[in-house]
């Protein structure tokens, strides 16, 4: 298990859950915005500027992030924030999510071969483009392909490797840390190889890392993305990578959404 999983594996059969009002968690403003169905949800993107301006107010996302911010030193920070309506039949009162529906979370969240083929909307060609060609679980041993994981109670906390080989930033290996708490799941990213912007190394090794959090809110679910990079000073290179990170985490969070409207 160990060989596939990597670094942690732990269980936690008694993790309460529960909800936090949206407006607990975020400031007025950004909650008026997120539950105005035109907006479509926010984004936010920073150059050489590494204060995140939309992070939810829960502590574990916040050190998360703060963490990694810290790490890397990052000259490009982009992040995302959108609320998605829970079904009717599926909105729950202060109690929250119950274990079935968290569950079924946890588990679109880690179904990491269902990135395969999903567009973004890219900035360069103007028009809609294909994300991953692949993406898959592996060994991280032997790169030896693996499903994705299902599991019947969710793990406290996950560590996965996935090969993703994407059309602009081609195929690389990431690892991935799933956190499972009583009000939130979220997981960070980070690249185990090199990336390259088509033969131009711009990102070293452990350089690249992101955020998404999924908190419940009781009638809804506020999803939170944040992409950073420690990216090669190329005149020019900053923005296009920057404008790249922002189309992508609206495209993963458009996927994330599409995946629990179907199984929450």
């Amino acid at each position: 298990m160990k060989s596939i999983f990597g670094l942690m594996f732990i269980f936690s059969s008694a993790v309460c859950v529960f909800s936090v009002p949206l407006e607990n968690i975020v400031p007025p403003r950004h909650a008026a915005m997120l539950r105005d169905k035109n907006q479509g949800g926010l984004i936010d993107m920073h150059l050489n500027d590494t204060v995140p301006g939309l992070i939810p107010n829960h502590s574990g996302i916040r050190q998360s992030v703060a963490g990694l911010i810290n790490t890397i030193n990052p000259n490009i920070l982009v992040e995302a924030l959108y609320l998605y309506d829970k079904q009717a039949n599926k909105k729950t009162d202060s109690a929250g999510w119950d274990e079935k529906q968290k569950i079924n979370v946890f588990n679109q969240l880690i179904a990491i071969s269902t990135l395969t083929g999903i567009q973004y909307y890219s900035s360069s060609r103007g028009a809609m483009r294909t994300f991953y060609e692949y993406s898959s679980v592996i060994d991280p041993e032997t790169k030896k392909l693996l499903p994705d994981p299902v599991f019947t109670q969710p793990p406290a906390a996950l560590t996965l490797f996935a090969r993703q080989k994407d059309l602009t930033f081609g195929d690389n290996i990431y690892r991935y840390d799933y956190v499972n708490s009583a009000s939130a799941v979220f997981f960070t990213q980070e690249n185990i190889t090199s990336i390259n912007y088509g033969i131009v190394p711009v990102i070293g090794k452990g350089n690249l890392r992101s955020v998404m959090a999924v908190i419940d809110c009781g009638d809804s679910i506020l999803i939170y993305a944040a992409s950073m990079a420690k990216a090669a000073s190329v005149s020019g290179l900053s923005e296009k990578i920057s404008a790249s990170f922002s189309n992508r985490a609206k495209a993963v969070i458009h996927w994330f959404s599409e995946r629990i409207n179907n199984n929450l």
